[in-house]
């Protein structure tokens, strides 16, 4: 039962974000656009600010690149055995490797587990939207009706508000520069209000979600890979990082967290069977109801 209490206030927050669509018809781009632009930011700055530099933020990123490598493979493999054309194929990657870590992950860290882990999940965070507007951009453009280049995206990548509070906090923590305890107040303020606003985005993209009929090998590939594949993977691949038993905890929780939400973003962008990922992110999102307690249960929450 405490487990389940751990993820309540996140499906409460998500259920009032899915109810509030639903009765209001918000524009969803308009408040995303702002939590992406104006808030995670802050927090993102705060994060790398407040946090030394160490040797844990190399192993997240590599690790973290690996286990997104080996999913690829795998769902290739999976994609190949069950004859996936190259749209199928590309839906799939994106569902399996890209997990939900902004609107999802990070806030059942922060309740589960505190602060001190919340920063490194916020770290991931960042990582992970790296790896989305890097590989995820040239798997969209590999299975989609438009393409991208390598520039489009480097510009996609140098467009990421997160990135720019990550240079400013690393930048200002090195060369010392503290800030006056009102202006901290006041980045944290900004950026803790962040995790209540994209919890809510999360609730009102479900709300646009319509049912449609899809063949469920694509859905049930993209079930097993991103929901038991990869926080099994995960659990391998902290056996050989160097890093705090709660660094490892943090990896493996936000690798079994569903499909990404803004992967839909991509597939909408690059036309890589949008309805597919949204669906998959709807039906992974509710089977983290069971899954997620089950995982915490395994990490000793």
């Amino acid at each position: 039962m405490d487990l389940i209490l751990i993820i309540l206030p996140a499906f409460l927050i998500f259920t009032a974000g899915y109810v509030g669509q639903k009765v209001l018809q918000l524009h969803i781009k308009s408040i995303s656009t702002m939590a992406l632009y104006l808030m995670i930011p802050f927090l993102t700055f705060e994060t790398f600010y407040v946090n030394p530099l160490n040797m844990d933020f190399f192993y997240l990123f590599v690790f973290s690149l690996i286990l997104v490598l080996v999913l690829i493979a795998i769902t290739f493999v999976i994609g190949k055995w069950i004859k996936a054309d190259r749209a199928h194929m590309a839906a799939m990657m994106l569902g399996s490797i890209f997990p939900n870590s902004g609107n999802y992950g990070a806030p059942v860290v922060l309740f589960a587990f505190g602060l001190i882990p919340f920063d490194y999940a916020v770290i991931l965070m960042v990582i992970h939207g790296l790896l989305i507007n890097s590989i995820g951009i040239f798997i969209s453009s590999y299975g989609g009706a438009k393409s991208a280049s390598v520039k489009e995206a480097l510009l996609r990548m140098g467009k990421m508000p997160v990135l720019y509070g990550l240079l400013l906090g690393v930048f200002f923590q090195r060369v010392q520069l503290e800030l006056p305890s009102t202006i901290i107040d006041g980045i944290s303020l900004v950026g803790a209000a962040s995790i209540p606003t994209v919890m809510l985005i999360l609730g009102m993209q479900l709300a646009e979600i319509r049912p449609q009929k899809f063949e469920w090998k694509y859905v049930n590939t993209v079930i097993l890979t991103r929901m038991f594949l990869s926080p099994l993977i995960a659990g391998v691949l902290v056996l050989f990082m160097p890093v705090d038993e709660m660094v490892k905890v943090v990896f493996i929780l936000l690798a079994a967290m569903p499909v990404a939400a803004n992967t839909t973003i991509l597939a909408v962008q690059f036309e890589v069977e949008p309805d597919l990922i949204s669906f998959t992110t709807l039906i992974t999102t509710l089977i983290s109801i069971v899954t997620i307690p089950v995982t915490l249960y395994l990490l000793g929450a």
